[in-house]
């Protein structure tokens, strides 16, 4: 089981009790404006058991880590990512919050700490994001976790009947890792 830690969260394993806050987060419209059309609780149900199997890295399945608040213990949110190429060591990042928890620096906390970590336990080279243009809470917590916007992807997403532009970030640990120790 995973268990990390930051100054105010905890980001842990899901588990089979994290249902509830699974379906609530995704039946959410509101949270999913910028992301998906709401599913039905079935389409819900089967992402939910897959995000339960055994995660390993190499198999580009998500790494779903619930994030909750360190002092209360109180659900915040997901945030996790998945290995899009494996010879690249290239993952992509992704994460989503209650209402509640929005605007308050949470999901750059968790984002932080979910790269710092893949990067010592997987030796990630590259971090990507996607974000729709319109979601500029998305982009900035990416921008402040040291992503650069490479890209804007037109049409690349469809949610419901509409298409939107897609902003395409990426993140060089390596390389930024490099710069840090040479100043």
């Amino acid at each position: 089981m995973i268990a990390l830690y930051s100054e105010r969260l905890r980001l842990r394993s899901l588990t089979s009790s994290d249902w509830a806050n699974f379906l609530a987060i995704n039946q959410d419209s509101e949270i999913n404006i910028f992301v998906r059309q709401v599913e039905s609780s079935e389409e819900i149900r089967t992402k939910f058991e897959q995000r339960l199997l055994p995660w390993v890295f190499e198999s580009g399945a998500w790494l779903t880590l619930v994030i909750e608040e360190l002092s209360t213990g109180e659900f915040v949110g997901f945030s996790g990512f998945h290995c899009v190429d494996l010879m690249l060591k290239r993952a992509e990042v992704g994460y989503l919050l209650s209402s509640k928890y929005q605007g308050k620096g949470y999901a750059t906390e968790a984002l932080q700490c979910v790269i710092d970590w893949g990067a010592l336990a997987f030796d990630i080279h590259k971090y990507i994001g996607f974000c729709d243009v319109r979601n500029t809470g998305s982009a900035n917590v990416m921008i402040k976790c040291g992503f650069k916007q490479e890209g804007l992807l037109r049409e690349n997403s469809k949610i419901g009947e509409s298409w939107s532009d897609d902003f395409f970030l990426g993140y060089w640990l390596k390389r930024e890792f490099s710069i840090c120790l040479s100043e």
